[in-house]
């Protein structure tokens, strides 16, 4: 709920509409998990409260910590779904990496979040996750979990605001990943938020990204196009993942081709070497990751190579899963 909402929950339960701003403060800026811990509050109202209403859908089942802090978090939705979101730590930031559905309906070959799907995730829920596994005031949020966020753009948009204007963290540091529903895209540029996009593309033509993903997707062309339009309305630089496949997707003519496509367009590409998920895959030598990473450097595309996080604890990029 919004401030709004809760000022009109509280008005409903014959408080007045100020209780709703001070439940508001209490949970997503102070972060407390229990209605006893809002001291302000009267008691009668704080029962009242514990009878009528929960703070946060989620409850966390599993717990796993990889050595350099990367946690991944399990936890059981109300109606007995399970999904996984991480929190990884930096030394002066920290990300948390958000799911937005139960599964996944895309079914990336190369992913375990698209083994299975089974819903779209509640604003609250998403916006949950935040509020678990948060340690500093103002996170980089990720919606790179489990899910496709605009195919739960509704769900999405409002955990977006909530996380915004309810929690206090600014939207250049919130990133919604695609694998490139053009129509979302062009709803999201339409917000006038200055989150950034994220397009998970791993080929650069369409008839190997077919083979990728099963989906069916629009044309890269059209997912091109989309994202000058992005650009265009909120002059944010645009992301472009892409998932090394050992002898797939990791040649010099598929680098080559990638920066003919991208070429121009103001874009950063995040080059994911393969996290084993399926025994389809295999990761590429570092020799041949570094050589594709080179080619799109040396043609003016703007490329890094992801940090390795949570290999071991299965919460790396690709690994999330129903559990």
């Amino acid at each position: 709920m919004t401030t709004q909402e809760l000022e009109a929950f509280a008005e409903k339960l014959g408080e007045p509409k100020y209780r709703g701003r001070q439940l508001a403060m209490w949970i997503y800026r102070k972060g407390v998990i229990t209605f006893d811990a809002m001291t302000d509050l009267p008691k009668a109202f704080r029962e009242q409260l514990k009878e009528t209403a929960v703070i946060n859908p989620l409850q966390v089942i599993d717990v796993k910590v990889a050595s350099d802090g990367t946690t991944k978090y399990l936890s059981q939705l109300p109606d007995g779904e399970a999904v996984e979101f991480v929190f990884i730590p930096h030394s002066d930031w920290e990300t948390i990496c958000v799911s937005t559905q139960a599964g996944c309906p895309i079914g990336c070959k190369f992913c375990a979040s698209g083994l299975s799907f089974s819903r779209n995730l509640t604003a609250g829920e998403i916006v949950g996750q935040v509020l678990i596994a948060r340690h500093r005031e103002n996170p980089n949020i990720v919606f790179m979990g489990m899910g496709e966020p605009l195919l739960n753009f509704d769900n999405l948009v409002k955990a977006l605001r909530l996380l915004n204007r309810e929690v206090g963290i600014g939207a250049r540091r919130m990133t919604v990943s695609t694998v490139g529903i053009v129509q979302g895209i062009r709803k999201l540029a339409q917000l006038g938020m200055q989150v950034n996009l994220a397009v998970s593309l791993h080929a650069p033509n369409d008839e190997l990204r077919r083979k990728l993903i099963p989906a069916k997707l629009p044309p890269i062309a059209e997912v091109m196009k989309a994202c000058w339009e992005y650009f265009q309305a909120t002059k944010r630089r645009i992301t472009f993942e892409y998932v090394l496949l050992k002898g797939v997707n990791d040649k010099v003519e598929h680098a080559v081709e990638l920066a003919r496509l991208l070429k121009g367009l103001p874009c950063h590409v995040n080059l994911i070497p393969y996290n084993p998920t399926v025994d389809e895959f295999e990761r590429p030598s570092e020799s041949a990751i570094e050589r594709f990473r080179q080619i799109l450097a040396d043609k003016g595309i703007p490329v890094t190579v992801r940090q390795e996080r949570g290999t071991e604890i299965q919460g790396a990029c690709g690994q999330l899963r129903r559990q």
